[in-house]
């Protein structure tokens, strides 16, 4: 019998050798990765050329399929679960005598694809390169004949890092463990996503279908990428979010600056001003009642979020601004708490295309980031309250020629269904169990993160579940996630792996 055939056989029937010390995990999981780099990372690059933006049914389908033979392919007891949406990709493998469950997750969507700002022919037809492109690394040719892909070799394409390759870094790592004879911490299902990249309703909604299936002691969440630091991370948390869309009007019809200005209001100029009402010149959010409901942060947790690596200095560098906010002492404290920001604003023309006319509208979009004690649809509430203090008339439709004579300032609010969001305590048994698989692998603490700036839109999904959720991202920060020139450094991918190994094989606490 084949060599692999025989291990599958031994994997199977839950033959395992005893665990190794966490040293010697690393090294077997290094060594089979350095053994098989060309194998793991065709799998991915197969993977992602299969398009996967939500909205495309036939491709997503064909993603689910494939995603559905990889996992059988590893043991797993796969199959496709129908929704009200895109499908979900379900695996189950039972560890025999084992009576606790790890339940990942990770999604196989991506972002839609602007193909005019690739650099390359398709986002779908993945390119490596060695390194990174803005500082004008080359492409690599035939790539995939190759047997030895470098650390900092890079590969470009649409879901390279958001959210395939933690799936295939999963795979990989249980490939790893079981060459090695290691054995599972308990059992293990994991359940991939079709949608996330579109709000994730369908898997929320099927919660009460497949409650079973999901039912698990620890909730593992493969998503986002690592500190910049470049140290194995864990966020406990992650912000909310609650959009709204605001309008304000001015005269029907664009009018002559020169014939009627001084005399027709600028809703471009309204508009900055009760946007400028909502912040002091510190950053801080002056709605009334906005960081209600926070409690102070005690000791030990501003000790936790200090331990955060942090360089603020380069990365004001970085990004190019000489002043942050003063909403808190450092960046980590200030995502404890909610954010309002403007993403974008919209009123006539500038630049050669300007005119001299007073706009008849002007548009600004804003995002609310939330925290746990400050739920979206409350805070939301508190910001048009605080519209009308600044004296308009809020409506949710273009106004009518009766609204524009009663009415001096008129206001459109447009806004979306919030995603809340969530925090596991640090000092739960799961917490600190998965802390202390990658501090063992890795022989140092990971970066703990207690509440990370993103939104993750499975929160409700989170709740709905009701036991302890971790997130583990894995991929470059660096990476262009949801933009153009989407990548994955290579030598993230290969660590990645190693920590997938260390929390599939880490001791899970008693209930």
């Amino acid at each position: 019998m084949a060599k692999r055939s025989v291990l599958a056989l031994l994997v199977l029937s839950g033959f395992f050798a005893p665990p190794l010390a966490a040293a010697d995990l690393r090294s077997v999981v290094e060594s089979y990765v350095e053994r098989n780099q060309r194998r793991i990372v065709a799998e991915l690059v197969e993977l992602l050329s299969i398009p996967n933006v939500a909205a495309d049914r036939e491709n997503i389908a064909r993603n689910a399929e494939y995603l559905r033979r990889m996992l059988e392919k590893r043991g797993f007891a796969a199959e496709i679960l129908p929704t009200a949406g895109n499908p979900l990709v379900y695996g189950e493998i039972r560890t025999p005598g084992a009576s606790r469950t790890l339940l990942f997750y990770a999604h196989y969507d991506g972002q839609p694809v602007d193909r005019s700002g690739w650099k390359q022919a398709d986002p779908f037809r993945p390119v490596m390169r060695d390194g990174r492109l803005e500082e004008g690394a080359r492409e690599i040719p035939d790539f995939l004949r190759l047997d030895r892909y470098e650390p900092d070799w890079r590969l470009y394409g649409r879901s390279a890092s958001d959210d395939k390759s933690p799936i295939v870094a999963l795979c990989a790592a249980l490939d790893a463990v079981r060459e090695g004879g290691l054995r599972p911490g308990g059992n293990i299902r994991v359940v991939l996503d079709g949608e996330e990249e579109a709000g994730s309703q369908s898997i929320t909604a099927a919660i009460d279908r497949y409650r079973e299936k999901f039912r698990a002691d620890t909730l593992l969440i493969l998503d986002g990428p690592v500190h910049p630091s470049g140290r194995p991370t864990l966020n406990f948390g992650a912000r909310g979010i609650v959009t709204l869309e605001l309008t304000v009007y001015g005269p029907k019809q664009a009018l002559h600056s020169g014939h009627y200005g001084n005399w027709v209001p600028n809703p471009a100029l309204r508009l900055a001003q009760l946007l400028s009402s909502m912040k002091d010149e510190r950053g801080r959010v002056v709605v009334e009642g906005f960081y209600d409901g926070i409690p102070p942060l005690s000791a030990e947790e501003r000790r936790l979020l200090l331990a955060v690596p942090d360089d603020e200095q380069e990365l004001r560098r970085l990004f190019g601004f000489a002043e942050a906010d003063a909403v808190a002492a450092t960046l980590q404290e200030a995502l404890q708490y909610p954010s309002l920001n403007i993403r974008g604003l919209r009123s006539a023309y500038v630049g050669g295309e300007a005119r001299t006319i007073i706009p008849p509208e002007a548009t600004a979009a804003l995002d609310i980031r939330l925290v746990k004690e400050t739920p979206g649809n409350e805070l939301a509430d508190k910001v048009l309250a605080h519209i009308r203090r600044q004296g308009y008339h809020i409506v949710d439709r273009e106004p009518d020629d009766a609204a524009r004579a009663r009415y001096p300032r008129i206001v459109r609010v447009q806004r979306s269904r919030p995603t809340e969001a969530y925090r596991t305590e640090m000092d739960l048994p799961q917490s600190r169990a998965a802390i202390r698989a990658l501090q063992s692998a890795w022989g140092a603490e990971p970066v703990c993160i207690r509440t990370s700036g993103g939104t993750v839109p499975i929160s409700q999904f989170i709740k709905a579940l009701g036991f302890p959720a971790v997130s583990v991202p894995t991929v470059n920060f660096d990476n262009n996630q949801h933009g153009e020139n989407e990548n994955l450094r290579l030598g993230h991918f290969y660590r990645a792996v190693v920590t997938m190994a260390a929390l599939l094989t880490m001791e899970l606490p008693e209930h």
